[in-house]
């Protein structure tokens, strides 16, 4: 139960901060084949219910191939494309009706004790989408293969308006009332763009992009995804990795890569913290920056059960208002998770490194090294010769990072005179 309410506690800055947000969020047909799909159409209901306003896009690859092998037919890839011939066309459409009517089917279900229940879902689909063909590419007649001329932005807006789900299929139509076959990634990027999305989610197999070692990355800056796409290859990771970044530089403020295969990554992604994928931004989701008066707040959040164990002197809200331009913090979407104070010592060329703390659950990421790097550098520029510290708990973090022990005698008179011989700190200095 804890636990629960924890959580809950946890997620409400995120539910009140999704409400009336614009999410498009992307299924591609493994996901819709896989057996976590019946979740993932429940976690969307929660995310309606909550306020939040979802055009989903879903794709038919798998679907396709397997009526292209029933039929006997042999699929055609350039570039990594789908040529789409009249016979292939015939397969696309029949594989995104069935779809299509699979997913409203899913979305309007009514089950009792499931998050289905009463939820009385308005889906919508249509023709948003216009299209045009690709064209001859390298001599490669692409047929009815094409991309997404425009989003019908107004017309969705006004569905969504009206709390209505926003169902965008792989077809788009031309006005001359052509039919072509779409890339999903490009139509959900695209109705990302148009509309002006808070975010875009891409769900794929894998839990988000995986780095050289197979170890997840947490988080991208769009000038950082070309080094990742060279590596990544013709792969389908890149291609979600392509799009989020495509979409970020076009406007969208955050765009998510999740796993389908996963049980709860779209809530766990959208409604904590670290999330669970890959979050590609042009905003600083973790920065490091001097301290404002609307942070002491969260700075007393931050200290108090360090000061209540005793590893912390304590600051009354008074002090901290008083003091807040000595302090560094390292905030994390919204949460101070660590800080650091620098002191100048009166009448001499020293200064205290005061109030270091890392929140527990990001103490094994280097924060600490960053917010002493950022306090000594801070000293330097005021032309302070020495650092010193107190410290009753961490003395061998100090020492592993060049500070020496000292003494009382050592200190400047200003801090030595108020030196707590009760607490009996121990006294570390470091030379800049």
């Amino acid at each position: 139960m804890h636990e629960y309410v924890n959580w809950l506690r946890h997620a409400s800055p995120y539910i009140n901060a999704h409400r009336d947000r614009t999410f498009v969020v992307m299924l591609p047909g493994d996901g819709i084949a896989h057996p976590n799909f019946g979740n993932i159409v429940h976690d969307l209901v929660l995310l309606h219910s909550l306020g939040v306003r979802l055009v989903l896009v879903h794709g038919s690859r798998p679907q396709i191939e397997a009526r292209l092998a029933a039929r006997g037919l042999t699929p055609h890839y350039h570039r990594d494309l789908r040529i789409t011939d009249a016979a292939t066309l015939e397969c696309v459409i029949d594989a995104v009706g069935q779809l299509r009517i699979a997913i409203e089917a899913r979305l309007s279900m009514d089950m009792a004790a499931s998050p289905m229940h009463h939820s009385r879902l308005r889906v919508a689909s249509g023709n948003f989408v216009t299209a045009r063909p690709i064209g001859v590419v390298d001599g490669i007649d692409y047929h009815h293969t094409g991309e997404v001329r425009r989003i019908d932005r107004k017309g969705i807006s006004r569905l969504l308006d009206d709390r209505a789900i926003v169902l965008l299929s792989p077809l788009g139509y031309s006005p001359t009332g052509e039919i072509f076959n779409l890339a999903c990634e490009d139509v959900a990027t695209r109705a990302a763009i148009d509309l002006g999305a808070e975010k875009l989610v891409l769900f794929g197999e894998e839990p988000g992009v995986l780095d050289e070692s197979g170890k997840l990355i947490r988080e991208l800056r769009p000038q950082q995804v070309p080094a990742h796409l060279e590596r990544l290859g013709h792969s389908y990771q890149a291609e979600l990795l392509d799009a989020a970044a495509e979409a970020c530089r076009r406007g969208v403020k955050r765009s998510h890569i999740v796993s389908f295969a996963q049980n709860g990554s779209l809530l766990t992604e959208l409604f904590t913290r670290d999330g669970c994928g890959t979050l590609v931004t042009q905003e600083l989701f973790e920065s490091l920056r001097e301290a404002t008066i609307e942070d002491v707040g969260g700075l007393i959040e931050l200290i108090t059960p360090l000061e209540e164990q005793g590893i912390l002197v304590r600051r009354s809200r008074e002090i901290l208002e008083r003091e807040i331009e000595q302090f560094s913090i390292i905030e994390r979407d919204g949460l101070i998770i660590a800080c650091a104070a620098l002191y100048p010592i009166a009448d001499s060329d020293s200064g205290e490194l005061a109030c270091l703390a890392v929140r527990p659950d990001y103490r094994h990421g280097g924060r600490g090294d960053e917010l002493l790097e950022r306090i000594e550098a801070r000293a330097r520029a005021m032309g302070l010769k020495t650092l010193f510290v107190l410290t009753t708990r961490t003395a061998h973090w100090f020492r592993e990072r060049g500070f020496v022990p000292s003494s009382v005698e050592r200190l400047p008179a200003a801090r030595a005179s108020l030196y707590n011989y009760q607490r009996n700190s121990k006294i570390f200095e470091k030379a800049l």
